[in-house]
């Protein structure tokens, strides 16, 4: 396939996102040392801009080329249902009614684990948090886990290597968490109607894998960071000054189930979710401040994934159709790392003819790959969002995250290769 000018500057632009996304500390720096411009390179060192910024670069660059006219169409052709979802989910999961009910069943759960400190509370956040992942949507989960975790147990002094290691695997059993049914992690998403993929099927052949992996990736890192969080004080209850009513707690879960069920129909979920507001409004004295800027800021990371990410297609889809049954599992996770899991199989589902074995390890592979990146699953940006307050500099390193997931994510591979 011979790519258009436009498609390899997309290319050329889309590599240097992926630098610009390991480059966002540079930037931050920057802004301490010239106060002057501090504004400027705040924004470009925020890590949910860059692919957003690259896809105005984008869309400017095929105006430029191609005109007016190509630029609004390409744009118009995109989908943007995903960040708008996410937008949504984000906002209405983050309400103290939703939090302080999540909270309130982790407690619950963690007390009956004999360990010391918060051990048993961390672990069954990342245990049980990723597995509601399969019924409330990834991005839901992400949000309940990464607040719950940020109020506390990063709030607490905690060591940075512990703060990396929960968030890898947060993200990897976030990534490998939805799989029990076939419409809560996108790239299940994007295959599972076209390929026949039902609920049986997917507890069949993923969902008990997955959770094998993710009781044993919550068990290691609670087991090898046993000391420090035993050091912790133990999380017996969370109060609360003014408790949330039983039925508005109630409506904010019928919200949040209505936006999850019509996730796939944007005029009406973002109906719902501008009707939410208007609830949350009348009782501002039963909310936290709503996360907002941060739901804005995720959306606009994943449209500018969505606008860059459509025209890769080009070099991706050959790459990934070269390989056999067998090496596409391995390729999968890899290529994951550095686009979004759900534009892999996306692609996948675009060729006729391809064996079960192959369906199975390109799924396989890219959930498995989940955790390694930012932009490597959609639910990502939204923890880096909401955690990376307690990380230096506000910044969240690239390479680290890497290290950490990396073991949780063989963990996940040898689940989905050798069981």
């Amino acid at each position: 396939m011979s790519p258009t000018v436009i498609e390899i500057i997309a290319a050329a632009l889309f590599l240097i996102a992926l630098v610009h996304t390991f480059s966002t500390r540079f930037f931050e720096r920057l802004a301490h040392k010239r106060p002057e411009h501090a504004g400027l390179f705040h924004l470009l060192g925020e890590v949910e801009v860059v692919f957003g910024f690259w896809a105005m670069v984008l869309v400017l660059a095929i105006f430029g080329l191609q005109g007016l006219e190509e630029a609004t169409h390409y744009i118009d052709s995109r989908n943007f249902t995903e960040p708008m979802f996410v937008f949504a989910i984000m906002v209405v999961a983050a309400t103290r009614p939703i939090l302080q009910t999540a909270t309130a069943g982790m407690l619950f759960i963690g007390r009956t684990i004999p360990v010391s400190g918060a051990g048993g509370f961390t672990f069954t956040v990342l245990c049980i948090g990723p597995l509601l992942g399969s019924f409330i949507t990834e991005p839901a989960a992400m949000t309940l886990c990464a607040l719950i975790l940020s109020a506390q147990i990063f709030t607490k002094n905690i060591s940075l290597r512990l703060k990396y290691a929960v968030l890898g695997v947060l993200f990897v059993n976030i990534s490998i968490g939805g799989t029990l049914t076939p419409f809560a992690a996108p790239p299940v998403l994007m295959v599972a109607g076209h390929w026949g993929w039902d609920l049986a099927f997917m507890i069949q052949n993923f969902g008990w894998k997955a959770a094998l992996a993710i009781f044993v990736n919550a068990l290691a890192v609670t087991y090898f960071f046993r000391g420090e969080l035993g050091g912790l004080a133990k999380i017996e209850s969370v109060k609360e000054d003014d408790p949330v009513p039983t039925t508005l707690t109630a409506v904010h879960l019928l919200f949040l189930t209505g936006i999850v069920f019509f996730a796939h129909h944007p005029a009406v979920f973002f109906g719902l979710f501008l009707f939410f507001l208007g609830v949350a409004h009348a009782y501002e004295r039963y909310q936290n401040r709503l996360i907002l800027r941060e739901g804005l800021l995720v959306a606009f990371f994943l449209a500018g994934l969505v606008v860059l990410g459509g025209l890769q297609h080009w070099w991706l889809q050959p790459l990934l159709m070269a390989m056999s049954s067998g090496q596409v599992f391995w390729g999968a996770t890899a290529l994951t790392a550095v686009t979004d899991n759900a534009a892999l199989t996306y692609l996948g589902s675009l060729v006729e003819g391809l064996s079960d074995e192959f369906k199975y390890s390109l799924v396989a592979g890219a959930v498995t790959g989940g955790g390694l990146t930012i932009i490597a699953n959609a639910p990502n940006p939204a923890g880096i969002a909401i955690l990376r307050e307690h990380f230096d500099d506000q910044t969240v390193h690239p390479l680290w995250l890497f290290v950490a997931a990396l073991p949780p994510t063989l963990v996940a591979a040898m689940a989905f290769t050798l069981l």
